[in-house]
């Protein structure tokens, strides 16, 4: 029996690619031992039981960013997380670290190359973050989720869905797609969404413009997002959903998506071949302008910047592409090219290459 630890967490984007690694390896091996490594504070500390793994847990570890107090007392701490995990592996006989990034990831990596034991890498961003640059020096089996991403030793896997996304059949599902959330069967469907969050420039630009994308012909499903205080104003073809727990049927009826360029959306949309106009969230590094990237080179989608994200964009800039169907047509077989839905089952493979080569 091969005991895995998969080490990472604090955020949506480390987590779900974590856990369909996780689902896909137990249904792989159902005798192996997996084991997630992560805080007590992130989105690992309830998804991860919820699922059913056993998660180990760490201090959280933020890299310091300046010299203040906190810096000066990070290096102890590392240190003792390192000896922490060191001690995890031994307990649970691990036989190979999985990093996904996040607080959990870069101790973990360095417990791995103490310990002796085989290391493997997940980077879902397109701009790699600094545990996993850490974690790509240690190790040849480094694999990205975006092909345009620069990091050591990588080869391109793609992404690790969700079980639901990578086994949705677009066509079948379109029909209960449309009864669920109420669609006519006579009009593409501009699918918009920022997130489970929200994007407010998204939601407002979109809001303010329905009704001239849906006298292009189109009908909206726009998923607003929790913190959003827009109300559903009774538009004819526009359908306002503030949370969506049926993803899959969001996407198996969209034939256009207004989207922010989070690296699992961008994944998601590309593996389904759905076109799409992306708005990178504005504040941060700048990675979703970089995990749009690929999408955009390959002409499956465009992008606008969000300051630029206006009802006059619309009008003057998507409408047109809307009413292009050719075009979208093209760049739905691009997207296409560009994603996979076989990240999960690639990663497994990169997986089990490391502990052969142990």
């Amino acid at each position: 029996m091969t005991a895995y630890l998969l080490a990472g967490g604090g955020t949506a984007g480390h987590v779900n690619p974590l856990l369909a690694v996780a689902d896909a390896l137990t249904e792989r091996e159902p005798d192996a031992g997996v084991y997630v490594l992560g805080t007590k504070e992130g989105l690992e500390a309830r998804l991860v039981p919820d699922r059913g793994y056993e998660l180990l847990t760490i201090a959280k570890l933020p890299f310091p960013r300046r010299i203040n107090r906190k810096a000066l007392s990070f290096g102890p701490r590392f240190s003792a997380a390192v000896a922490s995990i060191q001690a995890m592996i031994a307990e649970h006989r691990i036989d190979v670290v999985v990093g996904f990034g996040g607080y959990a990831a870069a101790p973990a990596y360095l417990a791995a190359r103490r310990a002796g034991i085989p290391i493997v890498v997940h980077e879902a961003n397109a701009k790699p973050g600094l545990a996993n640059r850490l974690g790509a020096r240690f190790t040849r089996h480094v694999g990205v989720a975006f092909h345009g991403t620069k990091l050591r030793n990588s080869r391109f896997v793609g992404m690790p869905l969700r079980r639901e996304i990578e086994r949705l059949d677009r066509d079948a599902a379109r029909k209960a797609a449309r009864d669920f959330f109420g669609l006519a069967v006579d009009r593409p469907t501009l699918l918009v969404t920022g997130g489970s969050l929200g994007a407010r420039r998204v939601n407002e630009t979109v809001f303010a413009a329905r009704q001239s994308v849906i006298d292009a012909g189109y009908q909206i499903l726009h998923i607003t997002g929790n913190k959003s205080d827009l109300e559903d104003p009774g538009t004819e073809h526009y359908h306002l959903v503030t949370y969506c727990d049926r993803m899959d049927l969001a996407l198996a009826v969209a034939d256009f998506a207004v989207s922010r360029a989070g690296a699992a959306t961008v994944s998601e949309l590309s593996a389904l071949g759905i076109p799409a106009a992306y708005v990178p969230y504005p504040v941060g590094n700048g990675e979703q302008r970089y995990n749009a990237a690929d999408a955009v080179h390959a002409g499956g989608a465009v992008i606008v910047l969000d300051a630029r994200f206006t009802p006059e964009w619309i009008s003057e800039s998507l409408i047109p592409l809307l009413t292009d169907r050719m075009r979208v047509q093209d760049m739905a077989v691009q997207s296409r090219l560009m994603g996979t839905l076989e990240g999960s089952s690639r990663m497994i493979d990169l997986i089990h290459d490391a502990v052969a080569g142990r």
